[in-house]
């Protein structure tokens, strides 16, 4: 059953390997943390960094790009959980899903399930600073997000006040949470997205190397891809807004994934393409314009840091830290972590810094593609690699997914192998940084009471 949550002596110990402070990002310090602006927070769902900006070929995201000339670029960010729930959970509270009990993908959509005290929703600590709280329904003209939450607990009090910032009290900050389905594969991605403009070539699409060559293969891509040109088409209208109604000078506007994108080595696996986001802030005369951060961040850095921004002194229990402004700092690492996804029942644990990634496997003799039953009806790639792997036609590269097991753990050089494919972990020169990497990830499990290491009740994993 769930632990309790580590005492706030014990996390104020446990260090992140928090490398100083700076005055990162802004223009004009002494408006830092001395005023309320509006802020707004874009998730588009299951997006990797697949933009222009980023680097990405054949894709055309003016809009993002723009915003990213005109703000921040964060090029190492990750969010702590590949799949949307636990990440989501996260994210709205600042905390590790392990450490809330949210671990295990919608797990508690109807068991009552309450946040660990003292832990709540930081919209509740934006409420009480004067904030009117949003989760946009229609966030500008022409465009339709979701009010999609699917946090993983039941919250005590309501997380948001209303679907449209126009329902403030005049001169009310606010805060606004809105949603970008276009890039979660789904209906969109047969209807909307095929008759947005421009249409990507399947053929001029570069796959990674561990995708076949084929032309389902190339199709899906392409489709993903044209995804996030829609979603960039819809986020230059909500910037529209913001110039129309006289605000975009006085409003923090945050773009990024909730976790990577909906592709098999991807989402629901700690793989970079399952925890690497794009994140791109924009802030007229606060934020330097043109920026590019190397830093490495966890996404629940952006809800420290959301609460800062508005005055608010975040909590000392949480998780996150503040990224921007003096009281900014460097992680040395981030974590992710997986466990049960849908009905598959698997565990995995990661630690990553700018040079090395960690993965832990706990179900070894598991393979990556265990029977699930959304990757099986959603993804054609997933049984496009089954189908080649049983031919004898995969690359190396290709069949290491396709395998009957997994190796215990995993160790990656991500600058010299970014796509993960050669697991030093057994290599003689590399055993000094797996006993450190191992270590780090032993040492936050400890230390967050990672709720991982308790079985989960029957009855949670129904589905």
């Amino acid at each position: 059953m769930p632990q309790p949550l580590p005492t706030l002596k014990v996390l104020s110990l446990f260090l992140f390997l928090l490398i100083g402070g700076s005055r990162q990002g802004w223009s004009q310090a002494k408006n830092i943390y001395q005023q309320k602006p509006n802020i707004i927070w874009i998730l588009s769902e299951d997006i990797s960094t697949d933009l222009a900006c980023y680097g990405t070929p054949v894709i055309k995201t003016p809009n993002l790009d723009k915003m990213a000339k005109d703000g921040i670029r964060y090029t190492n960010a990750f969010t702590t959980a590949p799949v949307c729930s636990p990440s989501r959970s996260a994210l709205i509270t600042g905390m590790y899903q392990t450490t809330i009990g949210a671990h295990n993908h919608r797990s508690h959509r109807k068991d009552g399930y309450r946040l660990p005290e003292p832990v709540k929703p930081i919209t509740e600590y934006l409420r009480q600073a004067g904030y009117y709280t949003v989760l946009a329904k229609n966030p500008a003209p022409g465009v339709q997000s979701p009010l999609k939450t699917d946090f993983n607990f039941n919250p005590v009090n309501p997380v948001f006040d209303g679907n449209d910032w126009k329902e403030r009290q005049p001169g009310q900050p606010f805060y606004a949470q809105m949603n970008m389905d276009e890039s979660h594969r789904g209906k969109a991605w047969a209807t909307t997205v095929q008759q947005h403009p421009p249409q990507i070539d399947p053929a001029k699409v570069v796959l990674p190397p561990f995708y076949p060559n084929h032309p389902v293969a190339r199709e899906d891509w392409a489709t993903y891809l044209e995804s996030i040109q829609l979603v960039d088409s819809f986020v230059g209208k909500v910037l529209q807004r913001l110039q129309d109604e006289g605000i975009a000078e006085n409003t923090l506007v945050i773009f990024s994934g909730d976790n990577g994108r909906c592709h098999i080595r991807d989402k629901q696996f700690l793989y970079d393409g399952g925890l690497h986001i794009p994140l791109i802030m924009k802030w007229p005369g606060q934020l330097k314009p043109g920026q590019t951060n190397t830093d490495l961040i966890s996404a629940i850095d952006v809800s420290a840091t959301i609460l800062r921004v508005a005055g608010i002194t975040p909590p000392k229990y949480l998780e996150g830290q503040v990224m921007l402004g003096p009281e900014a700092k460097k992680r040395a690492f981030v974590i992710g972590a997986r466990d049960r996804m849908d009905e598959t029942v698997d565990k995995m644990r990661a630690v990553r810094d700018k040079q090395f990634k960690y993965i832990k496997n706990y179900y070894p003799e598991r393979p990556y593609m265990q029977p699930n039953k959304y990757k099986e009806t959603q993804y054609p790639m997933w049984n496009l690699l089954k189908e080649l792997h049983a031919q004898g036609k995969l690359t190396p590269a290709q069949a290491l997914f396709a395998a009957p097991t997994k190796p215990a753990e995993e160790l990656y050089d991500i600058v010299n192998d970014p796509y993960e494919l050669n697991n030093l972990a057994a290599s003689a020169k590399h055993q000094a940084t797996l006993k450190k990497m191992r270590g780090i990830l032993e040492n936050w499990i400890k230390q967050t009471n990672d709720q991982g290491q308790y079985p989960e009740k029957p009855e949670a994993a129904k589905l």
